[in-house]
């Protein structure tokens, strides 16, 4: 007899919630991360799907159809190509703009869209520098919101502040902010709508309430630079600490306020730059960890979910991420030695991964197949284990991607 959406939302989510608890599931839950492959799959092009969310949902469409994994992934990961265009956004390129190939997914582009000389001022206000030198840096149409000022309105102020609305640069940046708006609120419904089908018509629990930053990340990503950020690690560790300070209220108010909107529990902590090969351990522990712990343990008192990805290779971190609330986190490692990464952190923390991409679209079945099987009956055969891929998924052979579905059905 088939099962109706509410039982299968309430089957899904328990497995899913067992596991994260430590304790032992009805079997172990498959919770691939989905970004590209509904396209390739369904061979909808990337630009298709960036230009028109519709026809990234049809995408979606056909793949729950044809594949039914513990948790759901909504449209939101295709960008809407419209409002990154009408913003100017630099630091992402996209088919359409900056990539000519309609079926090449979006690359990230690193820039310095803040100075060495500039740690101060971030750590002074933080909400004044993104405001007035960082929102204008990254988005090239949006330049004009560096004249305002608006802390200084306080008092007597508002009429040099207010005055700043009437510069022609201002009011063109604001009118591009308005397109980008109306753009973001269409797509934003949208995406809404679909998960809500998701959710209830469907019975998929959402994975994402909301996505979160290491504080560090915040800088290094998109202030700073990599290069840059390891420089500053070296040259000027203690601005680097306070900065990560400054911010991880930001890190921590976001997420839980989407995930008060929309009534879910998991938020997914994209960690970029405290892999093992850019900072030793002392460095990790005393520049990068401390507000990372910090905002796990926020989220969680907040009663919510970190699903921590740890992009790279995390495993001289390992002991290091012990030091959270037992049974109340995720860690969905890349590239880790699963059997070590279990015994270390098995007792405190739920663990996810690692099937390898390369595999998934490189690979057979059979290789699939043993490796699914091996990561099932070694580190999930007593709970504590979520089967995924080793990152978002974007492209991979149809009889790859089955196999792995199967093997939790054969031996978890």
């Amino acid at each position: 007899m088939k099962k109706d959406p509410q039982t299968l939302y309430r089957e899904r989510w328990t497995r899913v919630t067992d596991a994260i608890a430590l304790r032992r599931p009805d079997r172990v839950p498959l919770i691939p991360q989905i970004e590209a492959i509904p396209e390739y799959y369904t061979g909808i092009t990337i630009k298709e799907a960036m230009y028109d969310y519709r026809k990234a949902g049809e995408a979606l469409d056909r793949f729950y159809a044809d594949f039914q994994p513990d948790l759901g992934w909504g449209p939101g990961i295709m960008y809407y190509a419209p409002a990154m265009e009408s913003c100017g956004l630099k630091w992402l390129r996209w088919p359409g703009r900056g990539i000519e190939e309609a079926q090449q997914m979006y690359q990230f582009v690193e820039g310095e869209f803040m100075f060495a000389d500039e740690y101060d001022e971030l750590i002074h206000d933080p909400t004044h520098f993104i405001q007035s030198k960082w929102i204008p840096r990254c988005f090239e149409k949006l330049a004009g919101l560096r004249h305002l000022r608006l802390r200084d309105s306080i008092w007597g102020g508002f009429f040099g502040t207010f005055a700043a609305f009437a510069d022609r640069e201002v009011v063109e940046s604001l009118e591009n902010l308005l397109e980008t708006a109306r753009r973001l609120q269409e797509w934003f419904a949208f995406c809404g709508d679909y998960e809500r089908k998701l959710e209830e018509q469907l019975g998929f629990p959402m994975a994402v309430g909301a996505n979160g930053f290491a504080p560090f990340d915040q800088i290094g990503d998109t202030m700073r630079g990599t290069l840059n950020m390891m420089i500053d690690t070296l040259e000027r560790p203690e601005k680097v600490i306070a900065a990560a300070e400054a911010l991880l209220p930001i890190a921590l108010e976001a997420p839980i306020a989407a995930c008060k909107a929309n009534g879910r529990k998991m938020v997914w902590i994209w960690l970029h730059k405290g892999v093992d090969e850019l900072m030793s351990v002392e460095q990790y522990r005393h520049l990068y960890w401390p507000t990372l712990q910090k905002m796990i343990v926020g989220l969680v008192e907040a009663g919510l979910i970190p699903v921590v990805y740890c992009e790279g290779s995390y495993n001289t971190r390992l002991e290091t991420l012990r030091e959270v609330p037992r049974g109340k986190v995720v860690y969905d490692f890349e590239n880790v030695d699963m059997f070590k990464a279990k015994e270390i952190l098995g007792d405190v923390a739920c663990i996810a991964g690692n099937v390898p991409n390369a595999m998934l679209l490189y690979g057979g079945p059979e290789q699939v197949d043993e490796y699914c099987k091996r990561l099932i009956q070694g580190v999930g055969r007593d709970g504590g284990f979520m089967l995924d891929a080793g990152g978002l998924i974007d492209n991979a052979k149809v009889e790859n991607l089955r196999a792995m579905f199967d093997s939790v059905e054969k031996y978890g």
